[in-house]
């Protein structure tokens, strides 16, 4: 799949889901880079739990979620649900916010400064992006409306593992 193609939706194909669902996995149990991490939410259309290694970009502070891939199903799963699970040591629950297009640029080149898993700066530039190695701020501007990215607004008390008390109705942001 050619992600560098403007489209609205990208289903990723079989392998790439069945790839995606194994370092989900690895992200869970805290076997990939900090910034790769299991994003857990509710499908859009069953609000079964899906599971999905995504990749968290640090801008002043802050953290983002990138979909490098464009429009895919977490993005979508997330615009529904306004909510997630990050599972790492315990489970951290976050509230997200989608950033403006006009404010998507600035989070694309923090994270084009920070390798992403088994991909260097340049190479996902060209192989998502689709523009130069070292894109200026300007190339970035004109793709970021092809590249949803989601603002982590708030993070609950992470409940620990084992417990099924982020589950519980009245006291969970997942079902």
């Amino acid at each position: 799949m050619v992600y560098a193609a403007r489209k609205q939706y990208r289903r990723g194909s079989r392998l790439r889901r069945s790839l995606n669902r194994a370092i989900a996995w690895l992200a869970g149990v805290g076997l990939t880079p900090s910034n790769t991490v299991r994003l857990d939410v509710a499908g859009r259309k069953t609000g079964k739990l899906r599971s999905f290694a995504v990749t968290l970009a640090i801008l002043d502070g802050d953290r983002y979620l990138v979909s490098l891939a464009g429009e895919s199903d977490w993005v979508r799963n997330l615009r529904r649900a306004g909510k997630a699970v990050i599972p790492c040591e315990s489970r951290e629950e976050i509230l997200v916010e989608e950033l403006p297009v006009n404010e998507r640029a600035k989070v694309l080149e923090a994270y084009l400064r920070k390798r992403a898993l088994s991909k260097s700066p340049a190479a996902a530039a060209r192989d998502y992006f689709g523009v130069d190695s070292h894109p200026s701020r300007q190339a970035l501007e004109s793709i970021a409306d092809y590249y949803p990215v989601f603002k982590v607004i708030h993070a609950i008390s992470p409940v620990p593992l084992g417990t099924q008390a982020w589950r519980s109705p009245g006291s969970s942001l997942l079902p």
